[in-house]
């Protein structure tokens, strides 16, 4: 009776995150808005705000030497990471090493990277995203043509100003253009906040992170027309709309087809006003 082969010995313990970063000389670049978390169990608890991700394709955004991307690796996802600065690749390629299989490293820049065939099956996005590029990646995300997308949530670090302007309400100073780009076919909650003294080095500001899903799109409503209906609105939000919207043909009297008094101010309409409007337009 032949007797199976024993399974193969486990990886050895990953070495901290602090002595990996010092061994490869590693700092945060301020040009690149890098600030980098050590925490592990805060880096768990990120990780586990979308939910199970055991077996699951996860989609990481400058994950620089690697902190999130242990926690996501720990949680079973398999996890894709776009990664621009150099110097972080050797000790993404330790970690990919580790986790046979799990890790790929995509070098390049996220802004000109095709995510969706990246990934080429559903996935989740979490990641600790750069401050200079995080708010034009989520409305690269939210201002997708096909829908539902391809990507099943977001879990985002943000500047806490940026993530309350993204799940602000109407009749409130942070309501904007991002909170009605981000709520008319999605919902999005503030799931944590990270207070500055977590990161290396600590940031200026308090940081936030916020979870979207996808959720019904509204019929009849062109994406590209929303987000010019709200860039003219906001643009000039202390003025009433009827200033603010002149510039865009037709929409002085879609608001009086859809019964908006064109005195109000763009911070008053709800998101469902505001899909309303583009409606009218598309």
């Amino acid at each position: 009776m032949s007797v199976p082969p024993a399974p193969p010995p486990p990886p050895p313990p990953l070495p901290p995150l602090r002595e990996v970063i010092a061994r490869h000389g590693l700092s945060a670049s301020k040009a690149l808005g890098q600030n980098f978390l050590f925490d592990a169990q805060l880096l768990g608890r990120i990780a586990a705000i979308p939910g199970p991700l055991d077996g699951k394709a996860v989609l990481e955004i400058g994950p620089g030497p690697g902190g999130l991307t242990r926690a996501l690796l720990a949680a079973g996802a398999r996890v894709t990471a776009i990664e621009m600065d150099r110097r972080c690749l050797p000790a993404l390629d330790e970690l990919a090493q580790a986790h046979p299989g799990r890790l790929r490293v995509v070098e390049g820049d996220a802004m000109r990277i095709d995510h969706d065939a990246q990934m080429g099956e559903p996935y989740a996005v979490v990641a600790n995203l750069p401050y200079n590029v995080g708010t034009a990646l989520l409305v690269r995300w939210l201002g997708a043509a096909a829908w539902p997308p391809r990507w099943r949530s977001l879990t985002l670090m943000f500047q806490q100003e940026v993530a309350q302007r993204i799940v602000a309400r109407p009749d409130n100073a942070a309501y904007g253009r991002l909170a009605v780009l981000a709520q008319w076919r999605s919902t999005a909650r503030l799931a944590m906040k990270v207070h500055r003294s977590a990161f290396t080095p600590p940031p200026k500001v308090m940081s936030a992170i916020v979870h979207l899903e996808p959720a019904a799109m509204p019929e009849g409503v062109s994406p590209r027309v929303l987000e010019r209906v709200t860039e003219a609105a906001f643009g000039q939000r202390r003025k009433m709309l009827r200033q603010s919207l002149k510039g865009l043909p037709g929409a002085i009297e879609a608001l009086d087809a859809i019964g908006i008094d064109p005195r109000r101010r763009a911070e008053t309409l709800a998101v469902e006003e505001f899909v309303a409007l583009a409606r009218v337009l598309s």
